[in-house]
């Protein structure tokens, strides 16, 4: 990072490599910015695709809509990419856009603290080392942070024990006893892999999901080469993919929506379709409305509970004792390994970092009664402070990608408003935040997700955090361009 005046306008840490973080880097560059740093705390760069090895790893979107618009991959081997070639498609993105001398690895920040007389975030390392920068972009996601369930006894058991997105690969399941906490996205992948191994499966559900088929394939070579030899045939099916799932939105995650039975009844049908016993089919329908919470993709799951060698228990877990899990009937259910499928802390978004902005106000502190901020990318009190995969921009109907994407060109355009218009830093107006934050919860209490009580959308006192309130189209729409007036604009 240049240490000049001059180039101290340009300085920008970006904390986190994962597609948000690449992302910021490739448009930087693109636009000529050489002066930012990606700190990432792993010695590689990836994120969630980094973390996530567990067997049958895998995307939730088809392949062709899960990469970046201005590099779209043309030689997926499959519909449903895994993790395996998602993370190669990550490195290959960070090589050929020039990223990876950017990228500072190894380096975890503690701590930022905006220094308003010198118009600069001052930056702390784990490790104490300190960096500074005019711009600071959290690119950190919401599912980083492994969610431990708070359950009695759990450090009493004497077994194996780790948690999917730390996944042990050097333990081997053959031949052994293990159970599953936990039944929803990275559970139903990786079940159907363990049960092929262990000698019994146990797996503990809290609730019902609602799910349907995923309908996966490998793309012939012919159609690779088809879709390599012509770019526009891979960038059209790209948009074929985002309009059809843009256009379930109004039909499923609206309230009051007539087609939701019909997608319900059809979930059912492809349950039954493969369990016959009739107590298990009744443990598999969810008692929330579908897409309530987040609706499940799977090709193998529902055969995977068919095996004489799994077990679904629904009474709930008790505690946990040195040799297995005991439920809420009395029950011992003896195992080797403990798999913990219990998700991620996803309403603390910036967690563990402490964030501090004018006044020392603490972004934790702002955010004690949920986390907001506008158009999830900046927050009031927060100067030259962006974040990519914020509050309340999740989606249930789409690719991630595409909302990374309107981040990043909208975080560049307050970027070129500094470097242009000759500005200190520019800080979002309080009143613009709370007009936003009330038309957007407004919004969300008219969605399916407000008729559940508790999801990983939701945080404790139940106020949806995660999740956008519309389609992505109007996402773009809203940040297709930066409206300087929200802000209050701090001169050099």
């Amino acid at each position: 990072m240049s240490q000049t005046r001059e180039g101290a306008r340009q300085r920008i840490a970006i904390i986190g490599s994962g597609f948000s973080g690449l992302c910021l880097g490739v448009q930087l560059k693109k636009a000529g910015i050489e002066s930012f740093t990606i700190f990432e705390k792993a010695d590689r760069l990836g994120g969630t695709w980094r973390d996530n090895t567990y067997p049958g790893a895998a995307c939730d979107v088809p392949a062709f809509s899960y990469c970046y618009s201005f590099e779209q991959k043309t030689d997926w081997t499959r519909k449903w990419a895994g993790q395996d070639e998602i993370l190669a498609y990550q490195e290959h993105c960070a090589e050929k856009y020039g990223l990876l001398p950017h990228i500072r690895f190894n380096t975890e920040i503690e701590s930022a603290r905006f220094d308003a007389d010198a118009a600069l975030w001052r930056l702390r390392t784990r490790s104490g080392e300190d960096f500074e920068a005019e711009v600071l972009i959290s690119a950190v996601g919401q599912l980083s942070r492994p969610r431990v369930p708070d359950i009695p006894g759990l450090d009493d058991f004497q077994g194996e024990r780790f948690h999917s997105a730390r996944w042990n690969h050097d333990y081997d399941l053959t031949g052994k006893r293990a159970v599953v906490i936990g039944n929803a996205a990275s559970a139903i992948q990786f079940i159907p892999e363990v049960a092929k191994q262990v000698r019994h499966l146990t797996v503990f559900q809290r609730s019902a999901n609602w799910m349907i088929p995923r309908m996966d394939r490998p793309y012939t070579p012919k159609q690779i080469e088809r879709f390599t030899r012509y770019p526009w045939l891979a960038k059209l099916y790209r948009w074929w993919i985002w309009t059809s799932f843009e256009l379930r939105y109004p039909l499923v995650f609206y309230a009051r929506s007539r087609f939701r039975p019909l997608f319900e009844r059809m979930a059912k049908k492809y349950m039954k379709s493969i369990i016959t016993d009739p107590k298990l089919q009744q443990a598999m329908v969810p008692d929330y409305p579908i897409g309530a919470r987040r609706i499940l993709i799977s090709d193998d799951y529902y055969q995977a509970l068919e095996r004489e060698n799994v077990e679904v228990v629904t009474a709930g877990i008790e505690r946990i004792v040195e040799q297995g899990v005991v439920d809420r009937d009395g029950r011992t259910h003896e195992a080797d390994a403990i798999l913990l499928a219990t998700g991620f802390q996803t309403t603390e978004f910036l967690a563990p970092m402490r964030i501090d902005g004018l006044e020392g106000r603490s972004l934790n502190e702002e955010w004690k009664e949920g986390a907001q901020a506008y158009l999830g990318i900046t927050v009031p009190g927060f100067p030259n402070f962006f974040m990519a995969y914020g509050p309340n921009t999740n989606l249930g109907h789409n690719s991630i990608i595409f909302m990374i994407e309107c981040q990043a060109r909208y975080i560049l355009q307050c970027i070129e408003q500094l470097r242009k218009g000759g500005l200190s830093y520019v800080d979002l107006r309080p009143e613009v935040q709370a007009s936003y934050n009330e038309r957007i919860q407004a919004e969300l209490r008219r969605t399916v997700w407000a008729q559940t009580d508790h999801s990983w959308y939701k945080d404790e006192a139940g106020r949806i955090t995660n999740n956008w309130s519309g389609t992505t189209t109007r996402y773009w729409w809203k940040t297709r361009k930066v409206d300087i007036d929200c802000y209050r604009q701090v001169a050099l």
